[in-house]
């Protein structure tokens, strides 16, 4: 009786070890395939899940599989970063239900930079996961701000300095007008930093146009340069050139015409090119931008009525073929006023077709597309003074070299 319940209990002991032998088994090929298909936010946390995972998510060739294979389905973020002391972050997920939900805003800074060194911080470009920051030293040359150039990826902490532009640290060549651009050319994947500047005030210095190949590792001077272009409002935000369709475009006053356009920078051909404006765009502006709307390139502007007649206005027009000919077309005029919906510079629109915008630089309002205010969400305690950047999440990182280059298009092919 004893040797059949010893039997029986070590065949039970035999059962379950021969079924943890035979647990299913996912090849490494299949776990990849589902790991390429989750959202950012997830791998970042599975990096923690065992050594082999850490290596697989961290590799650049799955980074830069997974945002191509991704492509249609982003994640999109705001951040909003505060310019003074004390310094704060924050990263929303403009889609969530409502901007007062909790798990929509996360704190979020760049460690890396040393605060107490920098009087403030610019937001000056976004292109693929990763953000362009000037930041600022307290003192000053005459003429002209010193600062530090990083590029940041906010959603893995992957950051690089970049170096000065010799061009631009020569304090016999300073120039009062910059335009600033960031991109990517896909032909040789390379990350471009582009500096466009004029003398509008002097007018004894030559336009120059420069960029800084993140694969060459230097500044290259754009040769024979025509930028006959300056800032139309004297607006520091309108220096920072917006990312569509593999070019660089910023509002900008062509001198030589008399004449407000759009002028853009090609990133594959290294070439400026001007684009048009709507016939109704001329009139007078308080406040206008480069947007997407649906998946156009777009422009909007609010035009500030009075608080009697509470006529305040956002409108918003596309260009449905991207041609530097293509006409524009307005497609949305919004209606809202009253004194606490001054200032309403939209940011991005939502999947349903509500509106994010800032309030003055204290807080995100979003507006449904009759102009109905649904809600508002001060942050910083309603501090003013902060920057705002619409970016992807990604994984992706910068190589640091030709040869990292290289190796990271082979694997592509």
């Amino acid at each position: 009786m004893k040797r059949n319940i010893r039997h029986r209990g070590r065949r039970r002991m035999e059962e379950k070890m021969k079924k943890k032998k035979t647990l299913p088994y996912l090849p490494h090929e299949l776990i990849t395939q589902i790991l390429l298909r989750l959202p950012v936010k997830s791998l970042i946390l599975f990096k923690s899940v065992c050594k082999s995972w850490f290596s697989l998510i961290s590799d650049t060739h799955f980074a830069n599989s997974h945002f191509q294979l991704t492509s249609g389905t982003h994640t999109r973020r705001i951040l909003l970063m505060s310019t003074s002391r004390p310094r704060e972050s924050r990263s929303i997920d403009f889609e969530a239900s409502s901007l007062y939900d909790d798990s929509a805003s996360v704190s979020l800074y760049p460690n890396f930079i040393p605060l107490e060194s920098y009087s403030f911080i610019r937001i000056k470009g976004s292109c693929r996961g990763f953000l362009l920051l000037h930041c600022y030293y307290e003192q000053r040359l005459p003429m002209f701000r010193i600062y530090d150039i990083y590029i940041w990826n906010p959603s893995t902490g992957f950051h690089k300095e970049i170096p000065f532009s010799p061009f631009a640290s020569d304090p016999d060549k300073q120039y009062f007008n910059y335009f600033y651009g960031f991109g990517y050319d896909q032909s040789t994947n390379d990350y471009l930093l582009v500096r466009m500047s004029s003398d509008s005030h002097f007018n004894d210095l030559p336009p120059h146009g420069e960029y800084f190949s993140l694969r060459a590792n230097t500044w290259k001077e754009i040769e024979g340069t025509q930028f006959p272009y300056r800032n139309p409002m004297e607006d520091e935000q309108l220096t920072v050139g917006f990312l569509f369709n593999g070019a660089i475009h910023w509002f900008a006053y062509r001198c030589d015409l008399n004449r407000q356009v759009i002028v853009a920078f090609d990133l594959l051909e290294r070439k400026l090119f001007d684009m048009h404006l709507p016939d109704d765009f001329h009139r007078e502006l308080n406040e206008f931008g480069f947007w997407v709307f649906g998946e156009f390139l777009s422009l909007w502007a609010v035009y500030y009525g009075d608080d009697v007649h509470d006529n305040s206005t956002l409108e918003v027009w596309v260009m449905k073929e991207y041609k530097v000919d293509s006409p524009w077309t307005k497609t949305l005029v919004l209606p809202f006023g009253g004194t606490s919906r001054k200032n309403f510079p939209p940011i991005c629109s939502t999947k349903s077709g509500d509106i994010i915008g800032t309030n003055s630089h204290t807080g995100l309002e979003k507006y449904n597309d009759r102009g109905l205010m649904l809600e508002y969400h001060s942050y910083f305690n309603g501090r003013c003074g902060w920057e705002v950047a619409l970016y992807t999440e990604s994984l992706l990182s910068l190589p640091d070299n030709e040869q990292a280059y290289e190796r990271g298009i082979k694997q592509e092919e």
